[in-house]
């Protein structure tokens, strides 16, 4: 009697019972395509959440739960792919300030994860490097303050206090979400 695995069951990555080794020199561009394939899955993950709360997420008060997922960059830097692409499409297609959000929203989001990959060489522990993301976020809204004030005239420093607020606090009730999906499905293997 042949022996099946439920492949279903297992952790996203864990080996189903065959051998990885691959000796044909495919496994770098099944690599490749992995990564792809699961930063798609970032970015529609990023958009379908997004536009759940679209009203929340684009306002002087805003609290785009999505935004959590800026926290996988921590597990690995290959993340930032999908989330720019999340953050980007989100923008088009459902910011009522396309131009400004396509500008300002994806660049403050480029800044913060590129910052923070840079410090997570220099920081150990998961959850050292999620403060410092959450931090650096939560600081760079001082770009989402500019593009509201150009964009609407709303008052530069209240409104980046309120957006800070927002996004620090998304972020802040990620860090753990983020933390337990990572005992799971082991986010610093998948991409």
């Amino acid at each position: 009697m042949e022996k099946t695995t439920n492949t279903l069951a297992q952790p996203i990555g864990a080996n189903s019972g065959t051998s990885s080794v691959r000796t044909d020199g495919t496994d770098k561009e099944h690599n490749k395509v992995n990564g792809i394939v699961v930063n798609g899955i970032v970015a529609a993950l990023y958009i379908a959440v997004s536009a759940v709360i679209a009203p929340f997420g684009f306002s002087q008060i805003q609290f785009r739960v999505s935004e959590m997922f800026n926290h996988l960059v921590v597990f690995n830097k290959k993340y930032i792919y999908g989330i720019i692409l999340g953050v980007f499409l989100t923008n088009l297609f459902f910011s009522p300030m396309k131009a400004y959000d396509l500008i300002f929203g994806v660049g403050q989001s480029l800044i913060a994860l590129l910052i923070t990959i840079a410090c997570a060489r220099l920081i150990k522990g998961i959850w050292a490097r999620m403060v410092v993301n959450t931090l650096v976020f939560t600081f760079t809204m001082f770009l989402i303050a500019i593009e509201l004030h150009l964009a609407f005239g709303m008052p530069f420093m209240f409104t980046w206090l309120t957006t800070a607020v927002g996004e620090f606090v998304v972020m802040a009730v990620g860090m753990p979400i983020m933390y337990v999906i990572n005992k799971r499905v082991h986010f610093d293997k998948i991409v």
